[in-house]
């Protein structure tokens, strides 16, 4: 570590009030020097003159004040790095006006304090200049969801950065990210207040940013350690009922694409929604009627094997034909794209348009009820409600919607590696028929052996 030392430019007279009055108006041709108690009096007493004019204080070793001859006053502080030997170095404190003689003084002593313990304020302030540019949170934010989000949140990034875009940068702007406190992690969470699950997540998203800026050594410690997470939000038990589910899948033949075929999609499948709208024709098999989801666009990381109903089936055929395709289905690209090159976006859009859709089909169905509001992540709840109607077995449910919970953890999770997938094609078809059935009119609530349906199939 170098070895720091308080100097000050040699000054004569050495008591200010035996200053000659030459020096003190700034009279004569040379920089002037004298030291004297920087206050009011001093100060205001210091006059311009045609070189520049230096008064150091006799308490505050380096405090000083410098007259330009154009009048301006400025406070600074001296110091010398290395001993005798080292170069003598200045740091600006402020202008006088904009500071009082007083505070200019407390800057100083706080200077003098850094210096005694090994941090040079040049330095300090060259890094912080930097820092401010390097460190402004709404750059940070963008590198952090190119160079993290994108990594390690593969399947919903595009979540983390919208939250980010539009609850934490309005607020927080171009911030240092070394200046956040606490406070401002409080003020975007007010953005978001009332909306439980978006503060949840939005806290997440946050408390991620935050770690991996101590993890690169931008920042030593996060402002969100120590705070409490929002509270989690209530268990949603939304599913639709048969008559409800058969008016959002006639009412989504109106969308057209892509939103049509992506609604129904979601409800023979019952997958994420971010897992269907980002599907690739490259995960489709239509040989084996087969949908691969790789791990790293499945939320939890975890691969998994949808086999594809008959209505699935149609669906993409459907598609493949719209694409004018003569041969099967695709083996490239997007399956629902607008550009071409990005996954479809407007998800909310497309659902007003779906409920108002619903709205005139049940207006026009005698005593038909209302649908009441629900969310497309809904339609993966009803599938898994169907499911056990239909008397399939809870360890398949999960298999299907790809959860590594409930009867898959644990010690389960380990010695139980069956991955269900006959189960998996007869449970789906028999939803898909069940679908069908609402579609047509015709009853299919009768609950299926999938023991007697799956010897049946050998």
């Amino acid at each position: 570590m170098p070895s720091f030392a308080v100097c000050s430019l040699p000054a004569v007279p050495l008591m200010f009030t035996h200053i000659p009055a030459n020096v003190i108006t700034g009279k004569g041709t040379s920089k002037h020097m004298a030291r004297g108690r920087i206050n009011k009096t001093s100060v205001d007493a210091t006059h311009p003159g045609t070189a520049e004019v230096m008064l150091w204080d006799d308490k505050v070793a380096g405090f000083g004040l410098k007259v330009t001859p154009t009048g301006t006053k400025t406070y600074l502080f001296q110091y010398r790095l290395g001993g005798r030997a080292g170069r003598t170095r200045r740091v600006t404190i402020g202008k006088h006006g904009s500071l009082t003689p007083d505070a200019a003084r407390k800057e100083a002593e706080r200077l003098a304090v850094l210096i005694s313990q090994g941090v040079d304020p040049q330095q300090q302030k060259q890094d912080n200049a930097r820092k401010a540019v390097d460190l402004a949170f709404k750059g940070y934010a963008q590198a952090f969801v190119d160079d993290c989000l994108k990594v390690r949140w593969k399947a919903s990034h595009k979540d983390g950065e919208a939250l980010l875009r539009l609850y934490v940068t309005p607020v927080l702007g171009n911030k240092p990210l070394h200046e956040i406190t606490r406070a401002d992690i409080r003020a975007v969470l007010a953005g978001a207040k009332g909306k439980v699950a978006t503060s949840r997540n939005l806290f997440a998203v946050m408390r991620r940013l935050f770690k991996w800026a101590v993890s690169q050594g931008d920042i030593d410690v996060s402002p969100l350690t120590g705070m409490e997470p929002p509270p989690l939000p209530t268990s949603r038990e939304r599913v639709l009922d048969d008559e409800e589910l058969a008016f959002v899948w006639k009412a989504s033949d109106t969308l057209g694409y892509p939103f049509g075929p992506f609604v129904r999609l979601l409800i023979v499948t019952g997958q994420r929604l971010e897992e269907v709208s980002g599907l690739s024709w490259t995960e489709l098999d239509r040989t084996r009627a087969e949908w691969n989801i790789p791990a790293d666009r499945a939320k939890n990381g975890v691969a998994s094997i949808v086999p594809l109903s008959t209505l699935a089936v149609a669906e993409f055929d459907a598609l493949a034909k719209r694409l004018k395709r003569k041969d099967g289905w695709p083996r490239t690209g997007l399956v629902f794209s607008t550009t071409g090159k990005t996954a479809i976006s407007g998800y909310s859009r497309a659902k007003r348009r779906l409920d108002a859709q619903v709205s005139k089909l049940v207006a026009a169905v005698q005593d038909a009820a209302p649908v009441g509001h629900w969310r497309y992540h809904d339609l993966r709840r009803t599938l898994a409600t169907g499911l056990q109607r239909l008397g399939v077995r809870f360890e398949v449910t999960e298999a299907i919607l790809n959860h590594v919970s409930g009867s898959k953890a644990g010690v389960a999770g380990v010695y139980q590696r069956h991955d269900w997938a006959p189960e998996k094609k007869i449970a789906l078809q028999a939803w898909a028929d069940h679908v069908s059935g609402l579609l047509s009119g015709a009853s299919t609530s009768n609950v299926i052996d999938l023991t007697q349906a799956k010897r049946a199939k050998v």
